[in-house]
Parts: structure tokens; sequence; C-alpha cells
């Protein structure tokens, strides 16, 4: 990783409204598989609060990637951008990016764990009987996965192409214009009318 210039300044801190005592803190850094991000880091000394979050500054032509998970590449590395849409169509989940949306860097089991943790919070949240059955049945296919037991395609597709899977396996599709245009981007946009 090339570490650029850090620049830093004291802003008013986004939780408790105090001003001056936040510190934001930006610098440019290249990542393998990922290309060039800002990083940045808030930190209030007053109140504790710390938020992270890295953009991507370089884009890319808008590609889908596909890998069928098996056993054998459940460590294969996942570079998820924050534009991003992770997907596995056997299991029926699909999370597409929101404003609030963060990149990450995992493996296969990583996004079959986070897939597992938001069905997780979603049996919270829906309490009849047929939400309560799917979801054991989701949750059960995920454990299968990531046990070796089952089979199933992982589909990331990227408008900004800043996504990766690092693996020989992979399949790397172009997006054709009319999918590309109902993909979610997680960017808010204003209309002139």
């Amino acid at each position: 990783m090339n570490e650029a210039e850090i620049n830093e300044m004291s802003i008013k801190c986004p939780a408790c409204n105090t001003e001056n005592v936040a510190k934001s803190i930006m610098k440019e850094i290249e990542i393998p598989h990922f290309g060039k991000v800002l990083e940045t880091t808030i930190i209030c000394d007053s109140c504790g609060f710390k938020h992270s979050d890295i953009i991507a500054l370089e884009h890319n032509d808008p590609a889908k990637y596909v890998l069928k998970i098996n056993k054998d590449n459940l460590s294969t590395r996942i570079v998820r951008s924050q534009s991003a849409t992770v997907s596995i169509p056997e299991l029926g989940v699909k999370v597409e990016p929101g404003p609030k949306s963060e990149g990450y860097v995992t493996n296969v089991e990583g996004v079959i764990t986070r897939f597992e943790d938001a069905v997780k919070q979603a049996l919270h949240l829906f309490n009849d009987n047929t939400s309560q059955k799917n979801a054991q049945l989701v949750l059960n296919d995920l454990k299968s996965l990531v046990n070796g037991e089952k089979t199933a395609t992982l589909i990331i597709e990227d408008p900004f192409g800043q996504s990766n899977v690092v693996s020989d396996d992979v399949e790397i599709l172009d997006i054709p214009e009319e999918e590309l245009k109902l993909l979610k981007t997680g960017f808010s946009i204003i209309e002139d009318n």
C-alpha cells in the first residue's frame, strides 16, 4: 500500500455537535486489487464518535463478476465497492447499495457470513410464520455453502467496475446497457425538471 499526503483538520462533530473537537483525517492511498482510494476518518475527542470510510477514486468499465461457490474457494478474496450489488440467486439473497453503503474487502466465506447476519436481523423484523420459515431455510442453505455441502453462484454487479474477485475461476462479464440502467449505485441523484 503506497501512502500519500495526510490531510487533517478540526471540524464540528456530527454526533455531539461540539465545534472544533473532531478530527477529520483524509489520505489518498493505493490498495491492491482496488486502485486509488480516499480513506477518511472522523474521530471526536469529546464524545468518542468514530467513523471511517473508503471512497474509490477510479472508475472502470461496468463489470459483472460471477463465481461458482464451492468448498475449495471459500477463501477467495472479494473486493466489494460501495456501489456494487451482491447476490446469490439460487438462495434468493441480494444486497443492493444504499446512500450509506460502504465498500469492503473479505473472502467468499465473509460474504456468506454477511448474508447470514442480514437474514438473522430480518428474523427479528418479521414475525409471521412464512417469513420465519423462509429465513430459516435460507440460513440453512448459507450454512451448507460454508460447510461445502452445497454450491451456488456469487454475483457481484458493479456499475463503476471498482469491485473484484481475485480468482482464476471468476467469470468477468460486461453489463448490458439495459441491465446497467436498472442497477442501484447507492448515490443520490438530483435531476433538474
